[in-house]
Order: C-alpha cells, then structure tokens, then sequence
C-alpha cells in the first residue's frame, strides 16, 4: 500500500465526516440555538474562566488532547497491520471518539462549565460522581507522571560510566530543553501583549512564529543545560505546579496558540515528507490478528487511543476547553474538528513506522522524527537534523502541554470531591477540612507531589492499565453526556454503541491483564507492580460495572417516560 494513497483516502474520509456527521450532531442537540453567552463570559473570573478566540482555544484543545497518544499509540500498534490501524482510527474517531469530545464539551458548556463529574452527578446520582471522581483523579495522576517521566527523559543528559556527562549523546536533548524553556518565555509575553497591551492578533501571532524561529535557531547553537532526567523532573514539578494555579491567559492560552504553530509545521513536514518518498506500508502486516500474546481485540482498541477516542479528551474537554470557549458554536470545529486532526496525526504517524522499519529505528522519538525525518532527507544529513530536532520538539511540546493541562485538570477533581454542587459549595463558600482541601493551592501541591514521586518511583509498572483506563474514562464520558441528553429530550442514540463497545473492551481488556498478573504473581520473584496492578484491575472492573448499571438504569428509565 502507498502511504501517500492512504493519507489522501484518510483525510477524504475525515473531511466527510466532519462536514456531514459534524452538522447532523448539531442539528440533533441543538448547539447555538439558546444563543446565550457561554461560561466564559457569564463565569469569567480571569484565572479558570477566560473567553479565548477561536483559533487561541483550538491550540490549546489540541495541544493538550494530542499528548504522545496518537504519535506512541499507532506506533505501539503497527504490528497489528495497518488496514487494521486505519479502519479503527478512521472509524473511530468519525464515530466514537469525535462523538465523545463534541458531547463532553457541549455538555459542560451547558452545565456551566462544569466537569463530567458534576455533569454525572446532575444526570444520575452524587455517588456516581464520587466513584468517577476518585477513579479520573488517579489516572491523571498517572498521567502526570507518566508526561513528566516522557518530558524530563527528553531534555535529561546521557552520562558516562564515570560519572561525566556525554556530551555527544546529550546534544540533541539539549537542544530540546533549551528551545523549551524559551518557548515558555516568549508565550508569557505574547500573553502580555495580547491581553493587556490589546495587540492586534494578526501582528502578534507573526511576531510569536518569528519568535519561534529564532528561538529554534538559538537552541540549535546554543544550549547550555545539560542536567540529568531526575532533576529535570522536579523542574517540571515547579513548572506545572505554577502552570496550574496562574490565569489561563498568562501561559495556557498562548503557550498552547504558539505551539499549534509548531503543530501545523510538523504536520506540514508529515504531509511534505509523505508526498515526497510515498513510502510503502509494505513493512507492516495488512491485518494481524495476534502480536505475541496480545489479541487484536480488545489490545488494539486500548493502544490507540488519542487516535480514535480517549477518556482525557473528555476530561480537558469539560476542565478547561469549555471554560473558555467563546461561543457555542466554536464547539464544534475545536472538539470535533480537533479530534478529526488527531486522527490525520496518527494517520501519519503510520507512515514514518513503516518509513523508520528501512532505518531499522527504535523508541517513539526515534520512530516519529526519524522515520519522517528520512522521508524528505534519506541521508541523514543537514536537512534531516533540522526536521529531526523540529518534530522532537514539537513532540515534546505536546507532553508539556498535556502535563500541565493533566495537572490542571486533576486540581479541578480534587476540588470538586470535597464539594457538593447540589448545595452550591465552593471552595470560596465552605469552612472546616473542606475550605483547606478545595484549596486550589493545596490541592495543586498534593497533585505534583504524588505525580513526581511516582514518575521517580516506577509509574512503569502500573502503566500496562492506563490504556484499559483511559477507555474506561471514555466510556464514561460517552455514558455520561448520553443520559444528560436522554433528561433533556435530545437524541442520544449516537452514544449508546460507542458506550457498550468501550466497556466491553475495557473490561476485556482489564480482565486479560490481571489474569496475566496472577500468573506473574504465581510464578514468583516479581516486584510490587504486578500485585498493584491486579488489584487495581479487579476495581476498576467493579467501578465500570456499577457506573455502567446505573447508568443503564437512568437510561431506560428515560426511554420509559418517554
């Protein structure tokens, strides 16, 4: 098969979807009928709630929703064929995983802003919401210290046997850091300028590009900083620690507006490098339906996750995207476009792994920026190390940008356990134990700390349920907007299958591993990892099953009143 086929037979299919499925999903839930203004400007309180234009918003969504996912997802996945990648990513981001985003964000824009949490406890019950809540708040704590272990370990020196750092080796991380810490400088004046000296957004984003150009030009020749991944990783404690409690418009606005420049550079290069080598998928099996001891169902369904549907979008959907989004119908372009273009990376993504397997390349990093990098530059020279540098760097902006919003996120649902919405409880209004753990200072600290210290302490062991998590968090997410639709009259048939099918794989899928971890744990001499993850397993099984119940309940209860 020829890469440059399937990429233009993809983004066909994606622009149909988003066309005509986008506009009928409109049309079904009424989004931009009420005409009323969004949380944004009716909650604005310019820290959480700041009304962003468009294409501001849209960096942010997509830089936080993309992550490593769609880029590690499909390369973790291509030995399951790539017809068999294509279909899921295709199939499900249109149906499943663009559904999921465009409902989470539409319903938390008419819940006030509020998380799935409180849209969960609204639409089915206070203890539905608590068992949600305690289950998102450690997956993205997982999930801090997983992006924080990705990010420090892409700007952490290589040392030598001695002790000594290896400059050779250490150079391209280098490069990376420096170009990073930058990035973060010149986003917080453009914040500035844009938001306080009211410069013209025209001029300022042709100012921030050029900015990101030099910027790239000083890192390439100049980077100083060569620290090991474990300092680097309480470095990036500070930065997300700070990143969470600031007003959206110092940082998270234009730090995320700046990198989606970065984001359309890569994806220019993708397209660039695709239309130049059109690589064959050759080197990649059609269809395989076993890879080891891994079955295509459901291990595919949970590798590639941000690539077709995944719970966290949900997350940063109804956290922090629908607290500033500017108007209602720009709902529509950011979750599901944004989700319709995650689909178009991970698309890509395909062909750098076939690309890489003729460079016989190994490691996410190596295999994205590589196997692309080749395309446009097969001798591995000048050129390649400028594209090469450009597509790690913009990889390891998404990290950051998905820890700080992981972050973020995870201090709204420690927030929201301590408080009761019914009773119109916020941290402003409560006293006691209550007032001190709503804190959003507290809680930030409580959320970095147990991020970092996992991150430094083997996250690795547990990270096997993270994908079988995620989906849970997905079929969740899709429960959750679909009886909040069913109680207000919509139709909500459009979630239903995308719902069963995601706790059928999650649960599958759950089930299989801890199986595979008893077996571990009967044959001895293995650390705590396999004892964590089977219990955890067993939980979430019965945390999927009760939620899932409960909300079957609710919605047959909805069917049968009507």
């Amino acid at each position: 098969m020829n890469g440059l086929l399937l990429l233009i037979i993809s983004v066909a299919v994606l622009v149909c979807g988003y066309i005509f499925y986008g506009r009928w999903l409109c049309k079904q839930w009424g989004v931009g009928e009420n005409d009323k203004p969004t949380p944004a400007h009716t909650m604005e309180d310019g820290i959480d709630y700041v009304p962003a234009k468009a294409p501001i918003l849209m960096g942010h969504h997509f830089s936080s929703i993309a992550g490593a996912g769609p880029i590690t997802g499909p390369i973790n996945a291509a030995g399951f064929g790539w017809l068999a990648c294509t279909l899921w990513i295709l199939v499900g981001g249109i149906f499943f995983g663009g559904v999921h985003d465009f409902g989470a964000l539409f319903a938390s824009v008419r819940h006030g802003g509020k998380s799935i949490g409180e849209i969960i406890s609204t639409n089915m019950s206070r203890r539905a919401k608590t068992l949600f809540l305690i289950f998102a708040y450690l997956t993205l704590i997982l999930v801090v210290a997983a992006f924080a272990s990705i990010v420090a370990g892409t700007f952490g020196a290589t040392f030598t046997e001695t002790g000594a750092v290896d400059y050779a080796a250490s150079e391209a991380n280098a490069r990376v850091a420096m170009v990073s810490l930058l990035f973060i400088l010149i986003a917080i004046v453009f914040g500035f300028l844009v938001y306080r000296r009211n410069a013209p957004m025209s001029v300022a984003s042709v100012v921030g590009v050029i900015a990101i150009v030099v910027i790239i030009a000083i890192g390439m020749n100049f980077h100083p900083i060569y620290l090991s991944k474990s300092t680097w990783m309480w470095i990036c404690g500070v930065y997300i620690a700070v990143a969470s409690v600031t007003p959206v418009w110092i940082l998270l606005q234009p730090r995320d507006y700046l990198s989606s420049f970065l984001l359309y550079a890569m994806l220019a290069v993708a397209v660039i490098g695709v239309v130049m080598a059109h690589p064959s998928l050759d080197a990649l099996p059609m269809i395989e339906t076993k890879v080891g001891d891994n079955p295509i169902f459901p291990v595919l369904f949970t590798t590639i996750a941000c690539g077709a549907i995944s719970g966290f979008h949900s997350l940063v959907s109804s956290g922090t995207t629908s607290k500033q989004l500017d108007k209602e119908t720009d709902a529509k372009p950011i979750a599901y476009g944004g989700m319709l273009l995650e689909c178009v990376l991970a698309i890509l993504t395909l062909c750098a792994v076939a690309n890489a397997k003729r460079y016989e390349l190994s490691g996410a990093t190596a295999i994205f920026g590589g196997g692309l990098a080749y395309m446009i530059d097969p001798t591995g020279g000048a050129t390649f190390n400028i594209l090469y540098t450009l597509l790690v760097l913009t990889y390891s902006a998404f990290c950051l940008t998905s820890l700080d919003t992981a972050t973020r996120l995870a201090r709204f649902m420690f927030q929201e356990f301590w408080l009761d919405g019914s009773k119109g409880e916020t941290p402003e209004n409560v006293t006691g134990y209550k007032k001190i753990l709503s804190n959003m200072y507290v809680s930030t600290a409580i959320t970095v700390v147990l991020g970092v210290v996992l991150g430094l302490n083997g996250y690795e062991k547990i990270w096997a349920l993270f994908g079988s998590a995620n989906q849970l968090l997905a079929a969740l997410g899709l429960l959750a907007v679909a009886t909040w639709l069913g109680n207000i009259g919509k139709n909500n048939k459009m979630f239903l299958f995308p719902m069963f099918f995601m706790l059928i794989v999650t649960i599958a899928s759950l089930i299989i591993n801890s199986i595979n971890q008893v077996k571990l744990i009967s044959a001895g001499g293995v650390d705590w990892g396999p004892y964590v993850q089977a219990v955890l397993g067993v939980l979430l099984v019965v945390l999927a099953v009760i939620l899932a119940i409960e909300g079957i309940v609710t919605i047959s209860k909805q069917k049968q009143k009507a």
